[in-house]
């Protein structure tokens, strides 16, 4: 009897499967959006995924690698300036922005992706590539990820509440209740759990894409209900994507000569400059269906957007790096970004 072997994703198509999956799932909630009896279903579910997603985030944390991480702080601290003063300081100047280049609606979206924290598997993944600090990446990561959860829904308060964004007050509330509580009885069980929860990573990976995927639909099915998508041209959205060009762009440069310039070595400057310029759409999407409720689905496009541009430009980046590693063999102090390109290093597709 023969093996079935199950279709491997093509190697020419020039987005990852979960980014054609987003896709899809947006089409799909613009032509049969949850409405009338079925939006408390949706919303329902939606609310379940998220709270299972950070339940397993909490199982899957080792609190001793978490702590043992922390002696090095000064790299964890370049990382958390760069990823809730630098990001949030550079959007709050895009205020100047609205209403000729950005709507007021975008603005917000825009804000909102600046306060969230940053990555840990892509992150993880371009550090690799690019033969840079992978232990420091995956704490920088994990430290961001966990102060996320307090920082993002006190910086959102601040930052958009005034603007009348469609923030609730009681969003801390709820981002406690329906996250962090979840994380901590994860955290909780994990002696029992942890062990299966590593053997099947595969598998509950699946659960990750899917609860992003349901908020995804959620989302934007509220957002069609209410007919907010007729507010967004075509120019508004090239618009945007050159705004987050630059403050991608300008994030890059920054953490890249912070980094050189506060003595870091290449392998920690590479960390530094991977996870310091993320944007965690797995964070970012179930925190803001809490935090914006109906409003959300607009409220997530720069997120979106940014996320597909950040994996793009970052794997770029990674592949260049990936020979300027001399200098941590104990050679020449290489500069980033190296001048030559990797002909045979292939950046793996990653997720955010």
């Amino acid at each position: 009897m023969r093996r079935v072997t199950m279709p491997s994703w093509p190697s020419w198509m020039p987005i990852e499967p979960f980014i054609a999956a987003l896709v899809a799932t947006v089409g799909l909630a613009a032509l049969l959006p949850a409405k009338g009896a079925a939006a408390p279903v949706a919303d329902g579910a939606s609310s379940f995924a998220v709270a299972l997603l950070f339940f397993l985030y909490g199982a899957r944390l080792s609190s001793r690698e978490a702590l043992a991480g922390l002696s090095h702080w000064r790299l964890h601290l370049t990382v958390v300036l760069s990823t809730f003063v630098l990001f949030p300081l550079l959007g709050l100047a895009a205020r100047g922005l609205v209403p000729y280049v950005l709507t007021p609606q975008l603005y917000t979206g825009l804000v909102y992706l600046c306060v969230l924290p940053s990555t840990i598997q892509s992150s993880i993944a371009f550090t690799s590539i690019a033969r840079g600090n992978v232990s420091a990446a995956i704490c920088a990561g994990t430290y961001s990820a966990l102060l996320g959860m307090v920082v993002t829904p006190v910086l959102a308060g601040l930052l958009l509440h005034s603007s009348g964004a469609g923030f609730s007050a009681q969003g801390p509330a709820d981002i406690a209740l329906q996250l962090l509580a979840p994380f901590l009885a994860g955290q909780l069980l994990r002696r029992w759990i942890g062990g299966f929860v590593i053997r099947h990573k595969k598998v509950l990976g699946l659960v990750d894409r899917g609860s992003i995927l349901c908020v995804v639909y959620t989302a934007f099915s509220a957002g069609m209900v209410h007919g907010i998508w007729h507010q967004v041209t075509a120019a508004r959205l090239l618009a945007l994507l050159g705004v987050e060009a630059v403050l991608l762009g300008l994030v890059l440069c920054l953490t890249s000569v912070a980094a050189r310039r506060l003595g870091f070595p290449r392998g920690d400057r590479v960390a530094i400059v991977f996870c310091g310029s993320k944007k965690s759409l797995a964070n970012g999407l179930p925190m803001a269906s809490v935090l914006f409720g109906a409003q959300s689905g607009l409220m997530i496009l720069p997120l979106m957007l940014f996320h597909q541009m950040q994996l793009m430009v970052c794997a770029v980046i990674a592949k260049r790096w990936s020979h300027d590693s001399t200098d941590a063999d104990g050679g020449r102090e290489g500069s980033l970004p190296s001048e030559r390109s990797s002909p045979d290093a292939q950046a793996r597709p990653v997720h955010a």
